[in-house]
């Protein structure tokens, strides 16, 4: 085993990383603000990909199209909002049903299982080729850079508004938010597409970045989002306590996940494993506060000693 080929891989691990803590801020959205398990990730990253390549392989500028794969992923969580409020459908079960349907949705929009795209002949804003000797500017690493940035700053104008502290409130409690004139089924509907929209623009960014879209490029991406935002608690929890920060940390845990898996598949382990892999490890992260309560923590002592009475 080679070390300076887990350093070179290192560069591309770390602009994936990047483009993935975008879904993981999305679904931290859901999963830590409205205490929702949206499946609908799943489905509606595929969709962002699909919506993108086949808007630039029609023509439209690269901008135009991610702000389309966007609003498509809006619309997949609106989808899952209706299941789940209009309907009564459970949040998960209303996730899976968007899921399953976008199967069929992305097919149509691809025409067929996968579609390509040229970074010779598109102009692309991120690209596996742009991580390397190319201009700082146009590096993939610091464009989602910067891109994170600026999405963490709007998110945290957003959630400081009326209407982003009655979504924070819907999530913390729901019974108390509707006591106080709280519309809660229109904040679940906006929170599910705020999230899905982040996932969507996530989905054309890593479609760019792979260099084409496929049917199954969301496939347990709700697994890779939950590790990052696991992992990236863990490893800031003591450091950054602003809401802003958080949502940084978030983008780390993914950056630390895809290292990880760099390393693992350096270490000659069988790719098969990947997936079961990031299942163990958001299993261990999301049972750990479980076992500190249970295993570590001290026992209660009553104050004021023995009953004088």
């Amino acid at each position: 085993m080679n070390i300076l080929n887990l350093f070179s891989a290192m560069p591309g691990a770390v602009a994936q990383g990047l483009i993935w803590g975008i879904t993981a801020i999305g679904i931290y959205i859901t999963f830590r603000i409205l205490d929702i398990a949206d499946l609908t990730v799943d489905g509606s990253l595929c969709t962002g990909g699909a919506v993108c390549i086949m808007m630039m392989l029609s023509g439209h500028n690269v901008v135009v199209a991610m702000l389309v794969a966007t609003v498509a992923g809006m619309v997949t969580g609106l989808a899952t909002g209706f299941f789940h409020t209009f309907m009564g459908i459970p949040a998960i079960l209303a996730g899976i049903l968007s899921q399953l349907g976008l199967y069929s949705i992305n097919l149509k929009i691809m025409g067929k299982a996968n579609q390509a795209i040229n970074v010779d002949k598109y102009d692309l804003l991120v690209s596996l080729r742009y991580i390397k000797g190319v201009p700082f500017y146009k590096n993939s690493i610091f464009v989602v850079a910067i891109g994170i940035v600026l999405l963490v700053l709007l998110l945290y104008w957003f959630f400081g508004t009326e209407l982003g502290c009655a979504l924070r409130a819907t999530g913390c409690n729901g019974n108390m938010s509707r006591a106080q004139g709280i519309n809660t089924n229109t904040s679940k509907v906006l929170g599910l597409m705020i999230s899905n929209g982040l996932v969507g623009l996530a989905g054309a960014l890593l479609a760019q970045y792979q260099g084409f879209a496929d049917i199954n490029m969301g496939r347990g991406a709700i697994v890779i989002g939950l590790a990052a935002v696991i992992i990236g608690e863990a490893a800031t929890s003591r450091i950054f306590h602003n809401f802003g920060f958080k949502l940084i940390g978030v983008a780390i845990g993914s950056i630390m996940y895809y290292i990880v898996l760099q390393v693992v598949i350096w270490l000659g382990v069988d790719t098969d494993l990947l997936k079961l892999l990031s299942a163990l490890v958001v299993a261990i992260f999301l049972a750990m506060p479980y076992w500190r309560r249970k295993y570590f923590a001290k026992p209660a002592v009553k104050k004021g000693g023995k009953d004088n009475a």
